[in-house]
């Protein structure tokens, strides 16, 4: 999988999590759930619809380093 697709499925899946605000607008660097206002659960259920879309696991212990749209595609890419 290709980075280009990777980033669309995280904007889609932060669309369904948060329908009022507008995940494209993201910078690479800035924090999705304090930019998004994406509480803690919402948060969890975005990372738990990933798994199931893209199959890789994301252990609990690796929530914190999932804090931009940047980060993601560091930690994902590689194991998708």
């Amino acid at each position: 999988m290709i980075e280009s697709e990777l980033k669309a499925i995280l904007l889609a899946g932060l669309r369904e999590i948060a329908p009022e605000s507008d995940p494209e607008s993201l910078r690479p660097d800035q924090k999705i759930r304090e930019t998004l206002d994406i509480d803690s659960f919402d948060f969890l259920k975005f990372l738990i619809a990933l798994n199931e879309k893209i199959g890789v696991e994301i252990p609990e212990a690796d929530y914190g380093k999932l804090n931009t749209l940047e980060d993601m595609l560091r930690y994902l890419g590689p194991k998708v």
